[in-house]
């Protein structure tokens, strides 16, 4: 971890001129934006994926019609079909693993106020008036919402809501449209079992269990950014904040 600490304090040191006291908080910015870059290709990867299991979703839809009855069929069926269209269902998640390394590192970094048996220098570092180790429960009880520490978590509780709506948006439009492909797909095996005269054996449409409820949270769930935001050190919801702004401008890109 002294090597991390080196590299976000030397980044301070060169931000220092530019930002002053807040030079650590424009390093971990610096720093989130290098690590975004470092997983853009594998952002680049997930969106193409998530456009082919798009454009497999009324295939996916006639396989649940056909096998819905027979999860063990179902199952089989739907890992055959993602293989031969060399599709990984898993693709979407693995920006936000890569991730994962760099937000423990800042979490611990400004958790600790010791480094290798010495003073952690970088929790006397701020944004603005709010310590980078401190918390939104230490703001509150240091001069309250309205205080300057306070004030710093407004403006990331109020970036964070921006945000989460422009995200709402895009999952609320990206659902819409994969809804719009499934039912194109089921109308199309609907009204080929009608004119051919064998929709009467053909199996029912079964709902999948939970998917209901998935879609109904799956728009809100940026919102509870704001909970982490809360409950981790000032340095690390700087670094989910940045992260999560450049994700959702990656995603409209990507997604156009």
């Amino acid at each position: 971890m002294s090597v991390f600490a080196s590299l976000v304090g030397q980044l301070a040191d060169l931000l220092q001129p530019l930002f002053g006291l807040s030079a650590a908080a424009a390093a971990i910015v610096l720093f989130t934006a290098l690590v975004r870059l470092l997983v853009h290709p594998l952002s680049r990867a997930a969106a193409r994926g998530q456009k082919a299991r798009a454009r497999l979703q009324p295939r996916i839809a006639e396989l649940r019609r056909r096998y819905g009855r027979d999860p063990e069929k179902l199952q089989r069926a739907l890992l055959d079909l993602h293989t031969r269209e060399k599709v990984s269902p898993l693709a979407g998640i693995l920006p936000s693993l890569f991730q994962l390394p760099a937000f423990f590192l800042l979490f611990s970094l400004f958790s600790n106020t010791t480094i290798g048996g010495r003073p952690n220098e970088l929790l006397g570092h701020e944004l603005f008036t709010a310590p980078l180790g401190g918390r939104w429960a230490d703001a509150l009880g240091d001069g309250g919402p309205l205080g300057g520490a306070g004030l710093v978590y407004a403006g990331l509780f109020a970036v964070v809501v921006a945000v989460a709506a422009f995200s709402y948006r895009l999952t609320k439009r990206s659902m819409a449209a994969n809804a719009a492909l499934t039912g194109a797909g089921a109308g199309a095996g609907s009204s080929s079992g009608r004119g051919g005269g064998t929709g009467k054996g053909a199996a029912e449409p079964v709902a999948v269990p939970g998917m209901g409820a998935v879609a109904k949270v799956m728009p809100f769930l940026s919102f509870f950014t704001l909970v982490t935001v809360a409950v981790v050190p000032l340095a690390a919801a700087l670094y989910v904040v940045t992260s999560m702004a450049w994700g959702v401008v990656e995603r409209a890109a990507l997604h156009r």
